[in-house]
């Protein structure tokens, strides 16, 4: 992994550092997000103070959006439950996790067989708090670890949530970064959870860092549309709003998400299943030569789901390192600052990264001559017989072989068994001296 990323983000010309991304996600952390609510707007000002060029946007609460109505803002200034004595035995003050996202107002005495009936825990992994939501149906809760919920006394316990509901906007962040074309990459990250540092904030911070990179890249081909949104529901009004342009311009893209930890590497494909990006996502693993799966969208559980829905089908994919719902830690509390690691996001930065710049380079080329070329007079050829020369010279002329003006590079790799970036480099020197012409980029969806 290492020496392959290393050599292709010479090209790419860009350094993140990895301390940087962690500091970012260390701010972000202790805020409480939801798909709506003062958590939201506090993380979208955070990341355009990063970025000044995103736009926050928004959409209003009861606006409609296909089969969907945006809800009421939620904001919420302090939950608990006290004992009979009065110690605040579960306090959402300590942890934003305590509390289900969108519980209604509570101020009552009770039982611990009513409370009960409103507590979350996770058995199979007791030290851990779940993160729980009840966005489109009224209801309360906490939430707890299951050791925690084992010692309750009998009560009686005191009961607060301090929350509210009312009509609002639901705030999301937008940016485009124009290229030379106007054919687009769509980026989608969501901004929505409370305190979990994978399946959430290494999204945005990757695609900050994304972004960085993105203003310092030279001849950029591709228009990039990158949208922070709440999960699900931003999706949808956001397709509800571009969906012309979305269908007539977008190319490739990616979900952004659980791209900070250090377990192994995943890509969950489109809908269609051979898009671009499905074929980019799978080389760039192969290449790579690590432990990855490769997961059906059949499995998919974030935005991909109304991207890719028919009639939208856009060529969305998710480039991960561990899947969503495939590590312990996904939806509780030991998603954390310890689970998602300095190195895991400079990881998540490079696979992304690398991703995209296959996007960027994969174009079509055609050779200029009839029959093979003569190499040597163009110091192509190697000058005397050694160990490795044959397999460069059977490359090249592998290579040169399928450059008939319909395979892209990354077809050319694939059909001849090279690394992409290997077989750039062969294109590259080709092209250099002046022996195949451009034809166009491979942009099918």
């Amino acid at each position: 992994m290492v020496n392959f990323i290393d050599s292709v983000h010479s090209m790419i010309n860009f350094e993140i550092h990895e301390q940087e991304l962690h500091s970012w996600l260390k701010d972000l952390f202790p805020i409480n997000r939801s798909i709506s609510g003062r958590g939201q707007i506090i993380t979208l000002n955070y990341l355009k103070n990063l970025v000044p060029s995103i736009e926050v946007k928004s959409f209003k609460s009861g606006e409609i959006a296909f089969d969907w109505v945006a809800p009421e803002v939620w904001d919420v200034e302090n939950a608990y439950v006290e004992d009979e004595k009065g110690n605040k035995i579960i306090d959402f003050q300590e942890n934003n996790l305590h509390l289900v996202g969108y519980s209604t107002p509570v101020n009552e005495v009770m039982s611990k067989q009513k409370l009960i009936e409103h507590l979350h825990s996770i058995e199979n992994i007791p030290d851990a708090i779940p993160y729980v939501t009840s966005y489109y149906k009224r209801n309360w809760g906490f939430c707890l670890s299951h050791n925690q919920l084992k010692t309750l006394n009998e009560g009686p316990f005191h009961v607060v949530i301090d929350s509210k509901f009312e009509n609002g906007e639901l705030f999301f962040g937008e940016l485009i970064i124009e290229g030379s074309t106007d054919e687009e990459i769509l980026l989608s990250t969501y901004i929505c959870h409370p305190s979990m540092a994978n399946d959430n904030l290494s999204g945005p911070v990757i695609t900050i860092g994304i972004i960085k990179w993105l203003l310092g890249l030279k001849n950029r081909k591709y228009t990039y549309r990158i949208i922070f949104i709440p999960e699900t529901i931003g999706s949808i009004f956001y397709i509800k709003e571009n969906l012309v342009s979305l269908k007539e311009l977008v190319v490739a893209g990616y979900v952004l998400t659980c791209l900070g930890d250090e377990g192994g590497y995943s890509y969950l494909s489109s809908r269609n299943g051979n898009t671009i990006t499905d074929r980019i996502s799978i080389k760039l693993l192969k290449d790579l030569k690590v432990d990855y799966k490769l997961y059906p969208f059949t499995e998919n559980g974030s935005d991909e789901r109304q991207f890719c829905f028919p009639g939208v089908d856009l060529p969305i994919g998710s480039l991960m390192k561990s899947k969503y719902g495939e590590f312990p830690q996904y939806h509780n509390s030991h998603d954390n600052l310890d689970f998602v690691t300095p190195k895991g996001l400079k990881q998540g930065f490079e696979l992304i990264s690398t991703a995209l710049k296959m996007i960027e380079t994969n174009r079509t080329y055609k050779i200029s001559t009839l029959c093979e070329p003569q190499l040597g007079k163009r110091g192509l050829y190697p000058q005397s017989s050694q160990l490795g020369t044959e397999s460069i010279v059977r490359d090249q002329m592998n290579v040169i072989a399928y450059l008939d003006g319909q395979n892209d590079v990354l077809s050319v790799s694939e059909i001849c068994n090279l690394p992409y970036f290997a077989t750039l480099n062969i294109i590259t020197k080709l092209q250099e001296k002046g022996l195949i012409t451009e034809i166009s980029s491979n942009s099918d969806k």
